[in-house]
């Protein structure tokens, strides 16, 4: 009996801590990696701090949301099949990225100026027939939450871009992108992809003579130290789709589900709201910074940019459905 009272008075204690255990492993938190290529000093570096912030909030602690800006964990070519794996659950690539993964459709963003301003954009991110390209992705094993923007691009080398002729022969940074491609070959130039986290230093050491960026992406990462010339054609819509991994998001319970979805949708109206003028700014301090020159063109020098990019169009039919393109003219009420 003796025995059996000692036995007793150790397990009694073991089994209450067993049982006080297993609340607290319940109430660890879930964890979300966001891991994205870009500077935090970027509307995507602090829309992505500010989906965690709302995030973790409005789930009271039971979401913890770990951002990995600048590259940290993968490079713009591993960080989707990371995604696929679900060694990482959220990403905010560039649109460019999902034609390489089979959903062409995307590319239909980087056709040369096709989108007016950002309004014209948000006719088509905020509606049914971005809703439907989201929506592609998930055979993937991708959930595509929302769109965000990045900006329009401009174009920069070491000598400048007034004309579009004076593209010819450049080696010019593109992301992975057939119309891209398309786009520079149009122009005369030799499209060079290459990862997000490489250029600065093919800049540096001449691997390639320029690129096309948005202002924020080319002063977050110091391009223009290494770029004399800059010129705003504005001519290309460069944006981004928040993407998550599928089975994880359809994994989370509804009420978690429901909590990140509105914080997603206040990050991305805060996002969108950022970019312009971050843009705008940042293009300023890159004329002020001594390094670089700044070209503004004229309405008749971005309408000779425009003439001379139009046949892009028909080299890209084949892999564009038309109808698509026809369906976003139609819904931003171009031509």
């Amino acid at each position: 009996m003796k025995k059996l009272a000692t036995a007793l008075r150790f397990a009694l204690p073991l089994a209450l801590g067993i049982l006080a255990v297993g609340p607290a492993l319940a109430a660890d938190p879930i964890v979300i990696k966001l891991s994205h290529v870009v500077s935090v000093d970027t509307s995507k570096g602090r829309g992505a701090e500010q989906f965690k912030k709302l995030a973790e909030e409005r789930t009271k602690g039971r979401v913890q949301v770990l951002v990995y800006p600048n590259s940290q964990l993968y490079k713009d070519k591993e960080e989707l099949e990371a995604l696929q794996l679900g060694s990482v659950h959220m990403l905010i690539p560039s649109l460019s990225k999902f034609g390489p993964l089979g959903v062409k459709e995307f590319e239909v963003f980087d056709l040369p100026f096709l989108f007016p301003g950002f309004a014209e954009v948000h006719k088509i991110t905020d509606g049914p027939l971005g809703r439907q390209m989201l929506d592609k992705l998930e055979p993937r094993g991708i959930k595509g939450l929302a769109f965000w923007d990045n900006g329009f691009k401009v174009m920069s080398a070491n000598k400048p871009l007034t004309l579009s002729s004076d593209a010819k022969g450049l080696k010019l940074r593109i992301q992975s992108s057939k119309v891209l491609e398309a786009q520079m070959r149009t122009l005369g130039a030799l499209p060079q992809t290459m990862a997000f986290s490489e250029v600065y230093q093919a800049l540096q050491t001449g691997v390639i003579d320029g690129t096309e960026q948005t202002p924020t992406q080319s002063y977050s990462q110091r391009f223009h130290e290494v770029q004399k010339h800059y010129t705003a054609t504005n001519h290309g819509y460069l944006g981004y789709a928040v993407v998550v991994n599928k089975k994880f998001w359809d994994g989370l319970p509804p009420d978690v589900r429901s909590a990140l979805d509105s914080a997603m949708r206040d990050a991305t109206v805060f996002v969108n709201q950022l970019t312009e003028k971050e843009n705008e700014d940042d293009l300023k301090r890159i004329a002020a910074s001594g390094k670089a020159s700044v070209t503004q063109l004229t309405a008749q020098q971005r309408d000779a940019w425009r003439q001379a990019l139009l046949p892009t169009y028909g080299q890209v039919e084949s892999r564009l459905p038309k109808t698509l393109v026809e369906a976003i003219r139609k819904e931003i009420g171009g031509k």
